[in-house]
């Protein structure tokens, strides 16, 4: 569900201090960009709420969650909008708790 190496690789990058302020970041503008999706949206609002969701997931090692919107991302280009918004807020939610865990663990241990 998360990719620890690119956790590991972008943390190197940032440097251990600025890396917790890019979680933070992180973590709300994914929220936000959560909130906006809902079911009334057009194919092309989706796809693109959807590319938002799955860069940022990608650049903090959910692999679960940009998976899933990839696979949402393609379908809103095809004009599809019955994307399972439920299934991304679970799959995010469950990468958010799976990540902030591993992530005290890492730092701790």
């Amino acid at each position: 569900m998360i990719a620890w190496d690119r956790v590991s690789i972008l943390r190197h990058e940032i440097g251990p201090d600025g890396f917790g302020e890019v979680v933070e970041l992180f973590l709300a503008e994914v929220e936000e960009a959560l909130d906006g999706l809902h079911p009334g949206l057009d194919a092309p609002a989706f796809e693109a709420g959807l590319h938002f969701l799955k860069g940022s997931a990608l650049n903090l090692g959910f692999s679960a969650l940009a998976e899933l919107c990839q696979a949402g991302e393609s379908a809103a280009a095809q004009g599809q909008t019955d994307v399972n918004l439920d299934q991304v807020r679970a799959v995010y939610a469950a990468s958010r708790d799976q990540f902030l865990a591993g992530l005290r663990a890492r730092l701790d241990g």
